[in-house]
This record gives structure tokens, sequence and C-alpha cells, in this order.
């Protein structure tokens, strides 16, 4: 499937044209279009450092080696240091293992490799140029300001990125997440993190650990760079008792999993998660192993027989998973099949849904938290999908194999709301509330009500250059799934398209904000900032109470505290019940 899968597979409505009986071919057809509809997707892959001024970076002494950096506009950049050793071989489907020393210097100028992924279809040219199953390395951004020749006076707050693309897809080194911009605005040290992918990081062919793949392995992946970060984070300026864990999409999905993962507590003290898709459904143990068995059935292998298995070259793994993606593991939970490979409830490092854990309380609730969403998150998947308009029949059919007995209540809410004959824009709107907007907003008070400090935002700027996210007419003129990520790294020009003066300043306010939360855990507080973060003079962001009236940030132009977002049609889809 694509890349993005529409990013965690949020295309709700193409699951009904794959679970209805498609043929292979069909599906495969369905699987290439998909591939096409992701705005991050579309950004190039390769770090942007060309055509800069560069000088030799420092060298630097970490608990593993010597390493040489890059000395370049913004800040010093130290790219493909290893925080585990290749999960290669008979390391395969194990967890990850801590980095055998290395003599010398080793050179940290140029990225890694990124994770085994698939780059077929019509975004081939934007996938990664290099992939391989060694890939587990991360990258260090560190301000100008921090002269490695003294000793630091005030260590910096630590900001982790964890990327997003359905577990099956994305790269730490991405020129879209370029690092540099956020360390030098906000006097941060960032680290982007590599884990592995699909069949290769979240397989489950069993239960013993000795015999067989267990999945969740992407994720220990990253639990092992936030490890790294502790033990090294500070020769590069950075203060490990103040890390910030932040991501978008599948990057999200995977820090509200380490808010519920105990032994990933101590690695970090607070949490941003953007556009988090709280409705697809992680699978469970029972899931997992059937599409384990399918994934060794493609792969001419038994499930229990690891030894051939571990045999396939890398190549013969991906197209294994790739092809094995296409089956409905659970017929009756249409949304799996759009993240096939992921995180699953093992009942050991993850015990529940995402959103169960975080109504319940079964969070680290101490800890404070950031989260939001773009506006209109489910327009670049219908429009994606469905390139010609949607009768009100055709509506219906979709959404009754979605929602099942919540189909009439659901469609009385939406219909009256829509005029046009095309149901397209409604169908988008669905899948906005549902998937993403309304499990947050249900989350976020439930955090507040257990004590947690907690800011919400709605990303609700559509940019002015049509040029942004080319190649897809439809997402010009919306604030889609990933439109916010071009201004939080400042990397508009990555994505083809060129700020005006206001759009300058919202995205110099949101690097100021995220800044904020890394120093102060209050996005809202200029203490510690920079002076640059000062001269903006981002508008008052309350936190998210209901004395406050449950005010959120309004991220445009003109950003704002306003009351929450689409209040009236959360409250119907609380009513529902029907979250995970």
């Amino acid at each position: 499937m694509h890349p993005y899968r529409c990013v965690l597979g949020v295309c709700v409505l193409a699951s009904v044209l794959i679970s209805t009986g498609s043929s292979t071919e069909e599906q495969m057809k369905l699987a290439a279009l998909l591939r096409s509809v992701s705005p991050a997707a579309l950004i190039p892959d390769q770090p942007l450092i060309k055509d800069l001024q560069t000088a030799a970076g420092p060298k630097l002494l970490i608990k593993d080696g010597t390493i040489q950096g890059l000395a370049l506009d913004k800040s010093y950049v130290f790219y493909g240091i290893p925080f585990a050793d290749p999960p290669v071989g008979a390391s395969r489907w194990k967890p990850s293992r801590p980095v055998t020393p290395w003599r010398g210097v080793r050179d940290a100028t140029y990225p890694r490799a990124a994770c085994m992924q698939a780059c077929i279809g019509p975004i081939s040219d934007e996938c990664p140029k290099k992939v391989s199953e060694d890939c587990l390395y991360l990258n260090v951004f560190v301000p100008l300001s921090v002269n490695f020749a003294a000793p630091l006076l005030k260590p910096l707050p630590v900001m982790v990125w964890i990327h997003g693309g359905d577990f099956i897809a994305g790269s730490a080194s991405k020129a879209l997440y370029d690092g540099r911009y956020i360390s030098n605005f906000t006097q941060t040290v960032v680290v982007s993190v590599a884990y592995r992918l699909g069949a290769f990081g979240f397989l489950v062919s069993g239960k013993d650990p000795r015999t067989s793949a267990v999945g969740n392995y992407g994720i220990l992946d990253q639990q092992a760079a936030l490890l790294w970060v502790q033990q090294n984070i500070a020769v590069f300026g950075g203060d490990p008792s103040k890390v910030t864990l932040f991501g978008e999409s599948a990057g999200a999905q995977s820090v509200s999993l380490h808010l519920m993962i105990q032994s990933s507590k101590p690695l970090f003290r607070q949490a941003v998660f953007q556009s988090l898709p709280f409705s697809i459904p992680l699978k469970t143990r029972h899931e997992s192993l059937k599409l384990g068995k399918n994934f060794a059935k493609t792969a001419n292998c038994s499930v229990v027989d690891i030894e051939c298995l571990l045999s396939l070259s890398p190549q013969a793994v991906l197209n294994a998973q790739i092809k094995s993606s296409s089956k409905v593991v659970n017929p009756f939970r249409f949304l799996e099949v759009f993240e096939s490979w992921g995180p699953y409830i093992d009942g050991e490092l993850i015990k529940e849904q995402s959103v169960s854990a975080f109504q319940k309380g079964h969070w680290q609730k101490e800890k404070p938290v950031l989260l939001g969403t773009t506006s209109e998150e489910g327009v670049i998947f219908v429009y994606g999908v469905f390139t010609k308009p949607v009768s009100a029949v055709e509506c219906t059919v979709y959404t009754t194999a979605i929602f099942k007995q919540h189909t009439i209540k659901i469609l009385r809410k939406y219909l009256p709301l829509y005029t046009d004959a095309d149901r397209r824009d409604m169908l988008a709107q669905i899948v906005t509330d549902y998937i993403f907007l309304c499990p947050s907003r249900r989350a976020a008070r439930a955090g507040v009500l257990s004590g947690s400090s907690v800011w919400m935002y709605v990303f609700d700027h559509v940019a002015s250059d049509p040029r942004v996210w080319s190649g897809l007419t439809f997402c010009y003129h919306h604030a889609c799934h990933g439109a916010e990520l071009p201004f939080l790294f400042d990397s508009a020009v990555v994505a083809n398209f060129t700020m005006t003066q206001p759009e300058r300043l919202l995205s110099n306010r949101m690097l100021c904000y995220w800044g904020a939360f890394a120093h102060a855990a209050d996005p809202g507080s200029h203490t510690d900032m920079s002076v640059f973060c000062r001269q903006q003079r981002p508008p008052a962001w309350p936190r998210y109470t209901a004395n406050s009236g449950w005010l959120i940030m309004n991220l445009t132009t003109h950003s704002h505290a306003q009351a929450g977002s689409r209040n009236d049609i959360c409250d119907f889809w609380d009513t529902l019940g029907i979250y995970p």
C-alpha cells in the first residue's frame, strides 16, 4: 500500500472497496492511487544541505566513540549516529541491541540509508534514495550558540522527532523535517530518529521470542533511541531531564504509545502529538498472528520456520509485506486494512487502545501534553481516492460499511449540512471528525479531568501560494493532513512554495510555541526563550481547561485562542461511544 497509506490509512472509504471482494489487480491499482495522495510523501527525502556553505563541524566524544559533525548555516549537524547495532542477519526480528563501540572518528556529516520501504508507483522519485535493513541511526541538530570548547552554563531542552508514514515509510532525514530551523530559532537540541518499518519492525509469527518474531520492534527501536538521548545528549549541550517527544500522524501515534508504556516513562518529560489518528485501532495478538501467517505463506515459508524467514533477502521480505498487506485481517474492522503493519496490543509493552488508555487515565498523566489537528484532515484522503463526484446513495453505502448500526444517526447529523450533489466534502468531514478531531478532544478532556496540563490547537491555515503540495490540486485550498509541517519546520522551500509575510510570521510563531513548550512545559510561556521568539509576540495560548471555556489555539495567519472547534459535532460522536 501507499508509503503513507493516506497516513495511517484514514482513507476509510477505500477500505470498503478492498473489503468487497475486489480482485488482486484492482487492489494493487487502488494501492497505487493511495500512494499518490500524501503531501508529506511528496516531499523529497534528501536533506537540504546542497548549495550551503559548510565547514568542518565539531568533533565530539560520545559514549560509543568519536564523531565528526558539520557546521551549517543555522546549526551544527550530526547525521547518521548509530543508536543500536544493525538489526540484520539473526538480529532481524530481535529487540534492538546496544551499539558496538568504534575506534577512530566516525563520519557524521551525511545521512544514512532509510529503513526498508517500498518505493514504487507515482511517487517513487520522492522516496528515500537509499534504503537498508541497517538503518537504526539518528540525527542531532545543535544551535550555533553552543560553544563546544567551553563548559555549557545551562543545558538546552531537547526535542526528539518521530516521523510519520503509516509505520511502513518515512525517514528521519527527510528534508521536510530539517531540524536546523527549530534548533536555531528556539535554542533547543533537536534529534530525529529512525525505526524499523513494515514487516521488519512489526511482524508477528508466534509468541516465543526465541523461535519467532513477536512484533513491536519499531517501538522498541524508538525506545532505544530515547535511551541513547539520555546517555549522550549532554555532550551536545542538551538537558536529558528536559526531553520533549513530538511526532505527526504515525509519529504521533508512537508518541501516544510511549505515554502508555511504563518502561518509556523515565525517557522523556512531555509530549506533542500532531494529527494523531486515534480511531485507527491497533491489532490484537490474534489479528497480528493472522497477518504474520499471510506474510509467511506469501514468502513461501512456514510461519513456524524462523530460519526460513530469516533467510529471506530484504527485498523478499518487502515483497511479501506488500502482497500480504492487501488482505483484510478482520473483515468486521475495516479501518485495520489501512494500518496493516504497525504496533499491536501484545499485553506487555502495549496493553490497550490509545483512546481507551487516555479515557481511563492509563498513561503518564503527570506529563504536560500539547496536541492538535489540521482543520481538514480528511480532504486529501477522500479526494485522493474518489476523483469523481460521490452521490448520496454511494455515500450511504460507504458510511454503512464503516459504521453499521450507527449509520442512520450519522447521516441524519451530516446530510442536512451539505447540499451539494457531490458528497465528497461531507465524507471528508466525517473522516476529519471521527478519525482525528473528536477523539483527540475526548482524550484531551479526559487528561484534564485526570489533572494533566493540556494545550490544544487546530491548524486552520490555507497556504496562499498555489504551488504548495505540488501535484495535489484538491489540497491547494484546504488545511489538509500534514499541512502544518512546512510551517513548523520552516521548510516551505522544500515543500515547493514561497511564504508571504503573514505566513512567515505564522511559521515563526509556531516554532516559538513548540520551543516554549520544550523550555517551560507551556507553549504560552516566553521564559528562557530566544530573543527571536520574544520579537514575534505570539498571542497568548491558554491551557485547555473547562475554566477557560475549553479554549484552543487556532493557528493561522491571524492566530488566536477560540472556543473548541466543532464542539457540537464532537459531542455527537462522544455520545455514540464507537471509538476503539
